[in-house]
């Protein structure tokens, strides 16, 4: 059931939270190792990882999970969960207090459940399909703009795309009038879309666990997404766009330039 699956990322997100606040708040004890360029992993992220398993597997033996740092189970009931025990790692490990825990949990190739949420702030962006979008008790709706010039816009990069892709799409958006807004967690930038904090978010390429849970959060609070199989979102990743209705066509327009190869 949705509701039962939704309560419990809640709950495990929210105590996943806390296991990785008191590693943050003892970051000098981390065992931190490189993945690649600007991407970390740590001790807390393997840890949080395997206590979010753990607790989902108790709980719903049958569905599988897709996550960053570990290996995937296979789905014997059609539901799968995904898991990102850190989003914002590069903030984490240097102290900077702009990072999450993010659960989405899918079924019939589509998200059906979304938790995100920050310990730093205890704020819980939540919400389930057809239910609507909260952080913690407080409906989310997306921003009302007259344009990209009315509020701020998330830019996502990451190592395994062009470098040229993120500096046309800000050019290209400071040419309009806009402001670009980056905090190195995708999950979070996609959190602060649906509460209206920022008018949208762009990236040319995020992983499964980094967006699904934010796009259905969005759609949830009446933005727009780009349309995408969950499926093969959950194989491959892909583009992500994701906006206020007012601005949304003309951001996907500007990003269908900026991420040409």
């Amino acid at each position: 059931m949705t509701a039962d699956r939704l309560d419990a990322a809640k709950t495990i997100a929210r105590e996943a939270g806390a296991l990785a606040l008191a590693f943050f708040r003892d970051i000098s004890g981390l065992d931190i190792k490189s993945k690649g360029a600007q991407d970390m992993v740590s001790n807390a992220d393997l840890e949080v990882e395997t206590f979010v398993r753990a607790k989902l597997a108790a709980q719903f033996p049958e569905d599988g999970i897709v996550g960053e740092e570990h290996a995937n189970v296979a789905s014997k009931s059609g539901w799968t969960w995904v898991i990102d025990p850190i989003d914002g790692t590069a903030n984490f490990v240097r102290g900077i207090p702009q990072w999450c825990v993010i659960l989405a949990c899918v079924q019939d190739d589509t998200t059906k459940v979304a938790a995100i949420f920050e310990p730093c702030t205890d704020e819980m962006f939540w919400g389930g399909l057809g239910q609507g979008a909260f952080v913690n008790d407080a409906k989310l709706t997306v921003a009302s703009t007259e344009g990209l010039h009315d509020g701020s816009v998330g830019v996502g990069m990451n190592g395994r795309t062009a470098a040229h892709m993120a500096s046309a799409m800000v050019a290209d958006l400071s040419n309009r009038g806009g402001i670009f807004f980056r905090n190195a967690s995708g999950g979070l930038m996609l959190s602060y879309v649906a509460a209206g904090r920022l008018i949208g978010y762009t990236e040319p390429h995020m992983n499964a666990w980094d967006c699904l849970a934010g796009q259905l959060l969005i759609s949830e609070a009446g933005g727009k997404i780009e349309q995408q199989s969950a499926t093969k979102m959950l194989a491959e990743g892909g583009r992500v766009v994701a906006a206020s209705p007012d601005i949304f066509d003309e951001l996907l327009a500007m990003s269908e330039v900026a991420y040409k190869a």
